[in-house]
């Protein structure tokens, strides 16, 4: 899943307008929330990195279709957004990259050791984007840090692994 190529582009921004939800779904007691992840360096130094909640749904199966929505409305040359949809407690549920009218969903890990291996695989990446970065090259960092982005949406709350790797499964 990994390997496949995305054009990966800094943003300080979300970029695109996300599509319009019909107002039944803002309703704030729905127990799923679709939320962008902002990781822009604006936002994580003034604080400001909490996802932004999209929209609120009811069930998970609309919470995707909600995600695919979105994608769908993304301009054809946007960067990839990384989508998390999260519980009402704010357990990550599924996450996934939405890009080019679609959602790559990210599987979630299935165990403990594998939730510690993919941490471990993060991290690294993460300071491979740093000694990238530091070498003059930004394009390599970002897409390091993408990549680990989209490692660190594998660590589906234990709550919801299976759950969430069934609804993969079902949505296949």
């Amino acid at each position: 899943m990994f390997d496949l190529p995305l054009p990966i582009h800094p943003t300080a921004y979300a970029r695109g307008v996300p599509p319009h939800f019909p107002s039944g779904e803002a309703d704030p007691s729905h127990p799923f929330a679709l939320t962008l992840s902002r990781r822009a360096p604006a936002d994580l130094m003034s604080g400001c990195a909490a996802p932004l909640v999209l929209s609120r749904f009811a069930t998970l199966a609309e919470a995707m279709q909600g995600a695919i929505d979105h994608a769908e409305g993304m301009a054809p040359d946007t960067a990839p957004e990384l989508l998390a949809i999260l519980d009402r407690d704010e357990r990550l549920v599924l996450a996934g990259a939405a890009s080019d009218h679609a959602v790559a969903w990210c599987h979630p890990v299935t165990s403990a050791a594998e939730a510690r291996s993919v941490v471990t695989e993060a991290s690294q990446l993460r300071a491979q984007a740093g000694r990238a970065a530091a070498w003059g090259e930004p394009d390599l960092a970002v897409r390091l840090r993408h990549r680990a982005d989209l490692l660190d949406a594998r660590l589906v709350d234990p709550l919801w692994r299976a759950f969430a790797a069934r609804a993969l499964q079902v949505a296949a």
